[in-house]
């Protein structure tokens, strides 16, 4: 059973993801929130599977919401649901922790698939259409100065196949990709991945592809 809290301030909005998860028999609601000072309390208290984190919200908003529960060391999931043609702070909630975003106008299907898969420890957001929302939002960002690529550590501690890996997942490149052009096994590629995951200390594949902007191995087109 896959358990989440629900984080949005329209009260009708949560009315609905509730009466769609609760129609599920892998799936129950363990509490709602109307912001994010309520979802960090709340995580705290029941240690849900996944947040479905809105991230405009009165007081603490859902990208500082997010950032406070993966700091404190949960292992709750977090997937965003935001309006992507208008929301400029969804690449912000991803490096705030968050495993991916939907839009709240997705299929209902394409909700439930995107919590179960949160839930298993996936990311949700294809890697082609990652590439697209962090080209697009990176733009958005302040500059900060990145270190070069060659001399953070979690980059140094890499091999040489395995920071070829995390630059074409940056990329877009999905593993059946990666497999065909690098002429590797897909289940090689995964051990890769896998690997890659664990040395940097990503999360999941979203956070690898932030990872690999942020030290300059992909930059945005």
């Amino acid at each position: 059973m896959t358990t989440v809290l629900i984080a949005d301030d329209q009260p009708m909005q949560r009315f609905g993801f509730r009466m769609l998860l609760e129609s599920q028999d892998d799936m129950t609601v363990v509490s709602e929130a109307g912001n994010g000072t309520e979802a960090v309390g709340l995580v705290a208290r029941h240690h849900p599977d996944v947040v479905l984190m809105d991230i405009r919200m009165p007081g603490l908003d859902g990208i500082e919401a997010t950032r406070r529960i993966i700091t404190s060391g949960a292992r709750t999931r977090i997937l965003i649901v935001t309006t992507f043609d208008l929301d400029e702070y969804a690449y912000e909630g991803l490096r705030a922790g968050a495993s991916g975003f939907l839009v709240k106008d997705a299929l209902p299907e394409e909700l439930l698939a995107g919590i179960r898969a949160v839930a298993a420890g996936d990311a949700v957001v294809a890697p082609t259409l990652t590439r697209r929302l962090l080209d697009a939002y990176v733009h958005h960002l302040p500059a900060t100065p990145a270190a070069p690529a060659a001399a953070d550590p979690r980059i140094t501690a890499l091999t040489e196949r395995e920071r070829q890996i995390l630059t074409v997942i940056g990329q877009g490149w999905s593993n059946t990709e990666i497999a065909a052009r690098l002429h590797l096994a897909e289940s090689t590629v995964k051990t890769h991945v896998t690997r890659i995951l664990a040395k940097t200390g990503a999360r999941d594949r979203v956070q690898a592809v932030i990872l690999a902007y942020d030290t300059h191995l992909v930059t945005p087109m």
